[in-house]
């Protein structure tokens, strides 16, 4: 069945495509509603699931309780500064080999990994440094 054309999941998916702060839904429908007032927070949240389900986003669970969206669906880590929150695209050499030496301890079949990195990013550092 074919995924029938969409304007406000367009808009969406374009506004993501711009972004590198990964943006939560809020975010997302505070910045389209601009754009489109008539837009619904769930049309937003539907589209935004729709979206990640058929892997033309990412859906980030980075354990603040809310999603966050990449629209960068390349293999790619991500920062998580601990101080201010920000999601950061990491541009580093890619440790896929994690995913075997993994499967070396596993009786089974690691098909993936998800690896998030945890930390102070530049900018509050300088805030820190000031203090």
């Amino acid at each position: 069945m074919a995924l029938k054309h969409s304007r406000q999941r367009d808009m969406i998916k374009a506004f993501l495509m711009g972004r590198k702060d990964h943006p939560t839904a809020d975010v997302v429908y505070m910045n389209v509603r601009q754009e489109n007032p008539n837009i619904s927070l769930g049309t937003v949240y539907r589209n935004l699931t729709l979206l990640a389900d058929i892997g033309e986003i990412q859906r980030l669970r980075l354990g603040d309780g809310v999603d966050h969206f990449d629209a960068d669906t390349s293999p790619h880590y991500h920062f998580i500064c601990t101080e201010c929150g920000s999601v950061i695209d990491l541009e580093m050499e890619s440790v896929e080999q994690i995913t075997e030496t993994a499967g070396k301890y596993f009786n089974g079949r690691i098909t993936g990994h998800v690896t998030y990195f945890y930390g102070t990013c530049g900018a509050c550092c300088k805030v820190l440094n000031a203090q």
